[in-house]
């Protein structure tokens, strides 16, 4: 219990130093115009308050993957907490933070663009199919997570396959409509259920005493699985997540400040690693490592949740919060496509202020997504991690070389990118879905690639600061025609 304890108060104070001390390098411009005013079209640039930001930022970037994750996570033992506290700090806020940030410095780009600019033409064109990739990924995830979820609360003639036909409808709806429609309307309204539901879970695991296991360097693993680089793909959501470079650029475009950016960003960042660390601690306290395993096995993480739940808060407290944590995917899922249709929308140059034009776009991507539904999802979910952590390291070398093009700390960023380049690179080289080599190939490999990577940039950065020409690294917004 003291782990959990001081872990959450490490999380909020780390809000107030690191989290400032990121502000401060980046150098807030509150005068600064924000998309949301300079390129205004009603659709998706359209100013809204911090606090709707803030809880929409949440349940964009929330998902099933602060609860999921961990529950996963857990089978590590007490060394998860580790990750959750210092990846959310050092890595995840940061990550998430700079790019919502530099997004706003160029119009509300999305990471494609922010590739393509601060990386080279090429990345864009890489980045651009890699997002896409994660956000049908992301998309068809939570898709088929929260409707079994909600298949558990429901009679027996309400089917899987008529959940999923609603769900993917209420999708088609929200990407198609302006952001203040519907997200911005029912957004705040549901974060405050999803804070309800994990406080509610938090507060049952303090007041009950729950067995909470201390800290330990031990992996308890029943399976033995290698905490390095596992651990740090199975826990993305809640430490670090490149799914959360889709999302921020979704907020870039509604930001009415520079200075309400470290609220947004890095401060519902930190949030959600709360969130993940009740579930991670919930899930090792009322279950042992074989027992979590053997759950896991028979009914997935979301058999865990709803046994947490009801164990926690009873038949309709658990009921409530099982409902919070439905409506966490199923938020992300919708700004997972809304995402999806920006950037090929921006990749293509299709103007999104006609609703064919968004239309066109939307189709195809609900299209393939329904036949991802019928991948195993715990295949998808392996896909997923891979993807969506791989997505995070090419976020923070984007941070870091814009910091380094203007002579700035650029370490914040270009530290937690390499040590995620020698993870990524590491299990794809190692795993069954990648190359399938054994471990000690798989580090010298990504040690390997990682110094090669370390090069590119160095040589990068060298070129554009020596240039005659100082690198524009900050683009003035425009109206929209």
């Amino acid at each position: 219990m003291i782990t959990f304890l001081i872990s959450i108060v490490i999380l909020v104070i780390g809000y107030f130093t690191y989290g400032k001390f990121v502000e401060k390098i980046f150098g807030v411009k509150e005068a600064r115009p924000t998309p949301a005013y300079a390129n205004q079209d009603g659709v998706d640039y359209v100013p809204m308050g911090t606090k709707r930001n803030s809880m929409i930022q949440l349940l964009n970037i929330a998902g099933v993957g602060p609860i999921f994750g961990p529950i996963l996570g857990a089978l590590y033992g007490p060394v998860a907490f580790l990750w959750i506290v210092l990846g959310a700090i050092f890595a995840g806020a940061v990550h998430d933070y700079l790019t919502g940030m530099i997004s706003i410095r160029n119009k509300g780009a999305h990471l494609p663009e922010l590739a393509g600019k601060f990386l080279g033409k090429v990345m864009k064109h890489v980045v651009n199919g890699f997002a896409v990739l994660l956000l049908l990924l992301v998309g068809t995830v939570f898709v088929t997570a929260p409707a079994a979820l909600i298949d558990n609360l429901t009679p027996g003639w309400v089917t899987m396959g008529l959940i999923i036909t609603l769900i993917f409808i209420y999708y088609i709806i929200a990407t198609m409509l302006p952001i203040d429609k519907i997200i911005g309307r029912v957004y705040p309204i549901f974060g405050a259920l999803l804070v309800l539901s994990a406080l509610g879970i938090g507060g049952g695991l303090v007041v009950t005493g729950a067995p909470i296991p201390e800290l330990s360097f031990s992996n308890m693993h029943p399976e033995g699985l290698a905490i390095f680089p596992l651990l740090f793909l199975t826990i993305s959501c809640g430490a670090l997540s490149g799914f959360h470079a889709t999302q921020s650029p979704i907020i870039s475009r509604t930001t009415q400040n520079e200075k309400q950016g470290r609220k947004i960003f890095y401060g519902m960042m930190i949030t959600e690693a709360v969130i993940a660390m009740i579930w991670a601690a919930a899930a090792m306290a009322l279950f042992h490592g074989t027992d979590l395993n053997a759950l896991i096995a028979e009914g997935g993480p979301a058999a865990v949740v709803s046994e947490v739940s009801l164990v926690m808060l009873g038949a309709i407290g658990g009921t409530l919060a099982i409902i919070g944590v439905i409506i966490l995917p199923i938020t992300s899922g919708d700004t997972a496509f809304r995402s999806a249709r920006m950037i090929l929308a921006d990749y293509f140059n299709i103007g999104q202020i006609k609703k064919m034009n968004r239309l066109f776009i939307a189709l195809p991507m609900f299209v393939i997504s329904v036949a991802l539904t019928q991948i195993d999802f715990t295949l998808l979910w392996r896909y997923f991690s891979w993807a969506n952590q791989s997505t995070a390291m090419i976020a923070l070398w984007i941070g870091a070389m814009y910091l380094a093009l203007q002579k700035k700390n650029h370490w914040i960023a270009s530290l937690p990118a390499t040590f995620m380049t020698m993870v990524t690179t590491t299990y794809i080289l190692n795993a069954e879905i990648g190359f399938g080599l054994p471990m000690n190939v798989s580090l010298i490999g990504a040690a390997i690639a990682t110094v090669i990577i370390i090069v590119l940039f160095s040589l990068k950065l060298r070129k554009e600061l020596g240039k005659d020409q100082p690198f524009e690294v900050d683009m003035v917004s425009k109206e929209v025609a």
